[in-house]
């Protein structure tokens, strides 16, 4: 006789194993995390002065960050994900671990957890002790007040020791990011890190009636800027990132023949000139959140600069410097180290 109910035991059997196959291998791989590029530092990173800031980094519950959808990081097209973690007045304490979980390289460690991170861009060191903002906010007092002479004399004695203590606490940041990339489960060289400079937001070369026009300098003042301090500065960071381990990329001279007051036309200029924000008060704003934009660079330098960030991280060069060319944009320019500019571009 024939055991119709072995066989339909065998049949469900079969069945079943099929029906488990087909399903397992129904099953998709897990996705791979997004490439990511994350920016850290200050309000040249944070996009300060490119406007349209992101809605909570307005000045809401204090938070003046004003994080730019038009910052470099996210013109910078290195990666589909772009995270922006600057902070505009950001000094190297409020990246590093030691200000706790809230800091930029803890929060860099939790993005890195979330997405593949294959570069981690810094800037920073401006707000700790060469105080670039304090430096060019007094050169604008010296230049309202009829009794003082240039400020570039007086700032110029300072500014080699302002350098000297800002270089450790810089190298201490960086630290620091390798310790969070670290914990997050990367090796050193499995990223690319970049150290950026900054580029002279004023040149001498300004035009007529320049001080109405919204760049109250001496030009002495504004010459001093671009062709010592902020090249100084620069060489300062490309040490830093030299015995780090770091990439640098070279920005004091990025902006040149584009400064504030450069141009006829300010919107041929790539940084902005003394500008006023009413709206700042609306969230309570003290009175410099209302000229925080000023002398920064604005929407379209930041495009020069994300764009020449890209073609630096790609070349694998250690280290470049972002010139203009004739026809407009941003060109990485390896093998040259950070010094004095020459005369200013013709406007």
């Amino acid at each position: 006789m024939i055991d119709f109910r072995s066989g339909l035991r065998l049949w469900a059997v079969l069945l079943l194993t099929v029906g488990v196959a087909v399903t397992l291998g129904a099953v998709p791989a897990a996705a791979s995390p997004a490439e990511a590029v994350v920016a850290l530092g200050d309000s040249t990173a944070s996009g300060e002065g490119a406007g349209d800031y992101e809605a909570g980094t307005r000045g809401e519950a204090g938070n003046w960050c004003h994080r730019s959808p038009a910052a470099y990081v996210h013109r910078s097209g290195l990666a589909p994900v772009t995270v922006n973690l600057a902070c505009s007045g950001a000094d190297t304490a409020a990246v590093r671990l030691d200000a706790g979980r809230g800091s930029q390289a803890a929060r860099l460690a939790a993005a890195a957890r979330a997405h593949r991170v294959t570069t981690v861009t810094l800037q920073v060191g401006s707000n700790d002790d060469v105080a670039l903002t304090t430096v060019l906010t007094g050169c604008i007092r010296a230049f309202l007040d009829p009794r003082q002479g240039p400020c570039g004399e007086a700032a110029a004695a300072t500014w080699p020791a302002r350098l000297a203590a800002t270089v450790p606490k810089v190298e201490a940041t960086v630290a620091d990011i390798r310790s969070a990339m670290r914990d997050a489960g990367y090796a050193d060289d499995g990223y690319v890190l970049v150290l950026l400079s900054y580029a002279s937001p004023v040149t001498e070369r300004m035009g007529r009636f320049h001080s109405t026009r919204g760049c109250p300098y001496h030009r002495a003042d504004a010459g001093w800027a671009r062709t010592v301090a902020l090249p100084e500065l620069s060489a300062a960071l490309a040490g830093v990132a030299a015995r780090a381990g770091a990439r640098f990329l070279d920005l004091s001279r990025a902006t040149e023949g584009r400064e504030a007051c450069s141009r006829d036309d300010p919107s041929a200029e790539w940084q902005r000139r003394l500008t006023v924000a009413p709206e700042a008060l609306r969230h309570g704003g003290p009175g410099m959140a209302m000229v925080q934009e000023s002398f920064h660079p604005n929407a379209a330098g930041h495009a020069a600069i994300g764009g020449c960030l890209r073609q630096f991280v790609r070349s694998g060069a250690p280290s470049a410097a972002c010139l203009p060319t004739a026809d407009g944009p941003l060109q990485p320019v390896a093998g040259l180290s950070p010094g004095r500019p020459g005369p200013a571009a013709a406007s």
